[in-house]
């Protein structure tokens, strides 16, 4: 391989992987395009030589340049991050639920629907008949310990 033909070959391939940042975005696609265009420089000034030592200074400076500088290109420019709840004991708490079969008296379970549904129910200790609305307080094991709604 003739060595003017190389340094194209890395020039090229190195504007390629640039450009294929807009159809694979993510910011790595142009480091390692970036690394080419040093392989191509260096190739050019003499600093390497070969197929063996482009492929080496390549890999290297591949490396480099992800783990330096994609935390700082990603401060930048952003990126889709979001954050949900991961407390599902918060999520419960203060909704409506309507009673499905009778909770009470005492510690006697009951069944309550709930975002579609059915859940046992534990209550305050009173009987709740079926049809009312309650309001969850928490959860205990499996079971939602409800209380009535107060209108």
């Amino acid at each position: 391989m003739e060595f003017s033909s190389l340094i194209f070959i890395w020039m090229a391939l190195g504007i390629v992987l640039m450009l294929a940042e807009i159809i694979l975005p993510g910011g790595i696609v142009i480091f390692l395009g970036t690394a080419c265009l040093v392989v191509a420089g260096a190739l050019a000034i003499g600093l390497v030589q070969g197929l063996a030592q482009s492929m080496t200074l390549w890999f290297i400076v591949s490396i480099v340049l992800l783990l330096s500088f994609r935390q700082l290109t990603q401060k930048w420019v952003g990126g889709d991050s979001h954050v949900d709840n991961t407390d599902e004991a918060m999520d419960i708490y203060h909704q409506q639920a309507l009673v499905k079969a009778a909770i009470g008296p005492g510690q006697s379970l009951g069944r309550v629907e709930f975002q579609g549904s059915e859940w046992p129910a534990l209550g305050d200790g009173s009987r709740i008949e079926v049809g009312t609305q309650v309001l969850i307080i928490c959860r205990e094991n499996i079971a939602l310990v409800v209380e009535p709604l107060k209108e």
